[in-house]
Formats: structure tokens, C-alpha cells, sequence
């Protein structure tokens, strides 16, 4: 996940001068999540004296977890892992094309105990690995529910019910939030959410997935491709808040795979059988038709909430969002002072790891650093692991439409080949790419998207250089995107663009005729994944072709990110000389 803050705002370095009385600590952090953990680590490498208080409240099916937040326990990492073994089994399949002799495809399955088993020694390990991290630092760590007796006094309920007073000059929410469950029959009774799919102790079977969010859609995915049969119920709009065009091409490679799609539809019941398995009831909202069908489990994703309701806010003054819990804090500084947000509690604030943990990082600076340095939360690069993985960074179409009207756009966007699809025949049709842009010159791109395969990685690149206008000093100024590459990338685009002077281009442009525009829009280029070339050999093979009497099609890489590469195959003549251009003006970016 990119997210630099070279374009951040600088506000006055927070006042930390002594109020009247003495403090347990200098800061006092609710939430033993990414965002409050990188505060209190940054907090105390300069100096601070830190707690960090952590309770996990256990699911309605009683899944508990350790100390690292959602990502490390029930959100990232395992869903990343479990991405993974779907991928891997698709592989499988695949790897007969490849000369492989592999067992018939009958006798490969998933074995979901030995699966669960070793994501969550995985996490285990993570979560003991932080809790000897935050004792090397000298961070009390306090596992007990806390909750404000006034702005500068928090009380912790311990698991024996004993309670703990401690007071602090600072205190940081960092509670993050949990998945909201509909008010229906059966649903805290039946059904699992997030929480509790990544160690279930029995496999899922067919399965139903209500909420076609990025939650839903990559739980419906890799459930799918292990073997277990999924619906997903789609209230209004798979993917909303992304880009629909995209998000349609994400779902349709999922139908086209077997996943099954319920349009316009909302739970009403979830009914536990005799048998063990469950009759769930939903209405299609167009046609105000009820329709059921029985499931060995019902997955929940119909949103989340922020953890403040517990947190007694009314006795230190914090006001939040009465709706969904969240609090508004435009520089994570709540209303009261002395008293701050980090990660998914913020309201408007994208709820990522990295974005977290950057935000975290700066706030410590201010609070302890005479830092003035805020977080930049524009143009964060995200992806979503669908089984054709969707990664995105900028404005959606709607969005920029909205923002900038459809006649001052030019919406560029290919369809491209994956060289990996070509031997097993997979299908191609959904693999595509967009850059949304201004019309007028120099055409600022203002969004990127990109669906195929690995996505999070491919995006980054781009990221970088909608994110800052030269490449390096993004690359540099910018947190890693969770599970990706971005140091591979950044130390490329140091070593290629060292010689970049603060007098060249300081817009990131899109080159003519580099993609096919929508109003123009001819048989598009195909565009693959392929093997990395340096950019300065790709312009002198380019200039040489250039050059040349010969003028037969070629095949050339456009731009190189990270593990991968953008390749255009059968570019006309005429096309050359704009992909010299594209590629120097990038060098410059």
C-alpha cells in the first residue's frame, strides 16, 4: 500500500507542554491494532514513556484472537494466505498444460483443517513476536478492556474482572472495528463474518455470502476456488466506492468461474436444520420476490463498525458518529486535545493497514518530535484479492465524472493477454486496465485500475507516480503496500532515475496514444504481463527500431513494475515514436 506524504499538510507541532499534575505515562494507547502499535513504537523511540492497552471481545461464535489487531488476526494476512491456497490450486490444474503429471483433477482437493492449522500458527508466531517486541521497548502492554473515566484517566478491565487505573497526558484511539451484523433472525445465532471464517475448525462447504463488498467478494473467491461452492447476496452494487466498469469485470470472472451471483437482494432469515445445516431466506428488492436455499454456512459481510461504544467517550468529551461509532478527526486530534484517533475508527479515512500505521508514525512525531508533518490520504493504492485480483490507485470514473464533469475526461483502457494464460487456455476476457484522466493537456492522470493477475504488485509502479510528481521522491517518502514489492520498485527507480533534475516535468502525464481512448477507440492494443526489462535498454531498442528499414510488428515493454512488466505486442510503425516518448517522459516524472 503506497501512502507517502510529500504533498501532506504541515500544521504547529502539538503543545506538549506540563499541565498541572503528574501522569502515569506520556501516552496511553487504546488498541493493540497496526495503527496504535506503530504510534506507541514511534513514541517510545523518541523518548516517551508508553502503555498500550489490547482486548479482544470474542466473536458471537466465540473466535478470540491475540495481541496485532484485525490485519495480523482475521483480516489481511490470513486473507492473503488463503488467496493463496486458492491460487496455488488453480496451479495445480493448470500445470498438466505445462508437461506436468499431476494426480486427475478429481483427486485434488483442499484439506481445510491442515490449511487453517497452519495460517494460524502463522499468526501466533506474529502475535508472540509483537508481544516480545513491545517488551524489548519497555511498552507496558495491559490486556484489559479500557474505557475513559475522564481525558486523561482510562480504566482497564482485566479477564479476571479486576480493574486497573492508569492515567496519561495523551491518549490515542486505536480500536479499529468489528463486522456489523443485520437485524435479522438467526444471523448472531448462525452465522460467521470475517472474524471467524480463517480458523473455522470444520470446512465451510457451500456457502452463502451476504454483502458484496471487497470483504465478501474475496471470501466468495478463494472459497470457490478451494472447492466449496459460494453465493453472494448483492444488496445494491458489488465493489462500491471502486470503479464499476472494473467491478464488473471482477464479478464476471467470478460467475465464470462458479461463483453465483443474487442481484438486488437482502437477507431476511437464517434458519438452523435438524441436519446441521442452515435454510437462508432473502428478498429481491426489484421484483419483491422471497427466494431460499440451504447452506452448510452463512458468511456475513454487510459492513463494519468502529469499537467506541465501550470506550465511554461521554466521560473525556470525545464526540463520534452516532451511526456507525467512527470519530471525525481531520488530523487524527479528536475535539478534546489531548486525546487522538488513529486507523479504522477515523471517519472518511481508508481503512488500510499501511495507511494505519503511516498515520501512526507521524502522529507520534508531532506529539513527541515537534514534527509538523501530517498524513496525506489522497491517491492510496489499494487491491482487492478476488481470484482476478483488481488493484487501483486515484479517482474511479464516477468519481472524477463527479468531481470534474464527463466532457473535461479522456478515458483511456486496453484489454491485455497474460502470457501464463496463453497454454492452459484461461479465459482473458476480463483482463483490463483503465487511466482516467483530464482532457486538456498535459492529461493528469487522476486514477489507474488494473484487474489480472497480481494486481497489488503491478499497481504500485503507477502509484508511486500519481502519488508525487517525480517517481523517486515517492518511492522514498513512501510506506510499503501490505504484501507487495514496493522496495523492489522504489530501488529500481532509484537506480534508473538518479539523474532527474527538480527542472523537468512536474505532472504525471499520459502519453499520446499510449492506451486507446474511449471516444477514439480503435481495436485496442494487447497488453500482457511479462518478463522486466531496464527502461533504458527499452528506448535504446526502441530508438534503434526507430531508426530502422525494418518496420515489422514488434513486441516491446512499455514499463516495468517491480516482478512484472506492462508488455504491448504487434505495435504498429507509427506507434514507436509514442512509446519513446512515453517512456522519457517517465523517466522524468
Amino acid at each position: 500500500m503506497l501512502c507517502c506524504s510529500r504533498k501532506s499538510k504541515s500544521v504547529a507541532p502539538i503543545d506538549n507542554t506540563p499541565e498541572d499534575g503528574n501522569f502515569d505515562y506520556d501516552l496511553a494507547v487504546i488498541g493493540g491494532g497496526s495503527g496504535g502499535l506503530a504510534c506507541a513504537k514511534e513514541a517510545v523511540n523518541l523518548g516517551a514513556k508508553v502503555a498500550v492497552l489490547d482486548y479482544v471481545t470474542p466473536s458471537p461464535q466465540g473466535t478470540k484472537w491475540g495481541l496485532g489487531g484485525t490485519c495480523v488476526n482475521v483480516g489481511c494476512i490470513p486473507k492473503k494466505l488463503m488467496h493463496q491456497a486458492a491460487l496455488l490450486g488453480e496451479s495445480i490444474h493448470e500445470a498438466v498444460s505445462y508437461g506436468w503429471e499431476v494426480p486427475s483433477h478429481q483427486d485434488i482437493k483442499i484439506n481445510w483443517g491442515s490449511l487453517t492449522e497452519s495460517v494460524q500458527n502463522h499468526i501466533k508466531s506474529v502475535n508472540w513476536v509483537t508481544r516480545v517486541d513491545l517488551r524489548d521497548k519497555k511498552i507496558e502492554y495491559i490486556n484489559g478492556l479500557g474505557e475513559f473515566k475522564d481525558a486523561h484517566t482510562i480504566i482497564a478491565t482485566m479477564k479476571n474482572g479486576s480493574k486497573k487505573e492508569l492515567t496519561a497526558k495523551n491518549i490515542v484511539i486505536a480500536v479499529g472495528g468489528r463486522p456489523q451484523y443485520p437485524a435479522i433472525p438467526g444471523a448472531m445465532e448462525y452465522c460467521i463474518s470475517s472474524d471467524d471464517i480463517f480458523s473455522l475448525s470444520h470446512p465451510p462447504g457451500k456457502t452463502l455470502v451476504v454483502g458484496a463488498g471487497y470483504i465478501g467478494l474475496e471470501c466468495a473467491g478463494f472459497l470457490n476456488s478451494m472447492g466449496y461452492p459460494a453465493t453472494v447476496l448483492v444488496r445494491s452494487v458489488p465493489l462500491r466506492g471502486f470503479d464499476q466498469q472494473m467491478a464488473r469485470m471482477v464479478t464476471n470472472e467470478m460467475e465464470e468461474r462458479g461463483v453465483k451471483f443474487q442481484h438486488k437482494c437482502v437477507p431476511i432469515s437464517v434458519e438452523k436444520l435438524e441436519s446441521g445445516q442452515l435454510k437462508a431466506r432473502w428478498l429481491n428488492t426489484e421484483l419483491q420476490e422471497q427466494h431460499e436455499d440451504i447452506f452448510d454456512t452463512v458468511l456475513l459481510a454487510t459492513g463494519r463498525y468502529a469499537l467506541t461504544k465501550s470506550l465511554n467517550l461521554d466521560a473525556a468529551g470525545v464526540t463520534c458518529i452516532t451511526s456507525n461509532g467512527k470519530i471525525a478527526a481531520e488530523t487524527e486530534q479528536t475535539n478534546v486535545p489531548n486525546i487522538y484517533a488513529v486507523g479504522d475508527v477515523l471517519e472518511g479515512r481508508p481503512e488500510l493497514t499501511p495507511v494505519a500505521i503511516h498515520a501512526g508514525r507521524l502522529l507520534a512525531r508531532r506529539m513527541f518530535a515537534a514534527a509538523t508533518q501530517q498524513m496525506d490520504y489522497e491517491n492510496v493504492a489499494t487491491t482487492v484479492f478476488t481470484p482476478l485480483e483488481y488493484g487501483c490507485v486515484g479517482l474511479s470514473e464516477e468519481t472524477a465524472t463527479a468531481k470534474y464533469g464527463a466532457d473535461n475526461l479522456e478515458i483511456y483502457h486496453a484489454y491485455y493477454k497474460p502470457t501464463e494464460f496463453f497454454i492452459p487456455q484461461r479465459n482473458i476476457k476480463n483482463c483490463y486496465l483503465k487511466a482516467v484522466a483530464l482532457r486538456e493537456a498535459p492529461q493528469k492522470i487522476l486514477g489507474l485500475h488494473f484487474v489480472g493477475p497480481v494486481a497489488g504488485e503491478v499497481i504500485q509502479g503507477f502509484a508511486a507516480a500519481i502519488k508525487a510528481p517525480r517517481v523517486e521522491a515517492a518511492a522514498s517518502a513512501a510506506q510499503n503496500d501490505l504484501l507487495s514489492f514496493i522496495e523492489e520498485f522504489a530501488e529500481h527507480v532509484e537506480d534508473e532515475d538518479s539523474d532527474s533534475t527538480d527542472s523537468e516535468s512536474e505532472s504525471t502525464e499520459i502519453p499520446e496514444r499510449a492506451l486507446s481512448s474511449r471516444k477514439h477507440l480503435q481495436p485496442p492494443p494487447t497488453i500482457k504481463t511479462s518478463t522486466s526489462t531496464r527502461w533504458h535498454s527499452v528506448l535504446m531498442m526502441l530508438k534503434s527500431i526507430s531508426n530502422s528499414a525494418n518496420r515489422q510488428p514488434i513486441n516491446t515493454v512499455l514499463n516495468e513494475i517491480g516482478r512484472g512488466s506492462l508488455v504491448i505486442q504487434d505495435i504498429d510503425y507509427e506507434n514507436i515514436e509514442a512509446l519513446i516518448k512515453f517512456l522519457e517522459n517517465f523517466k522524468k516524472l
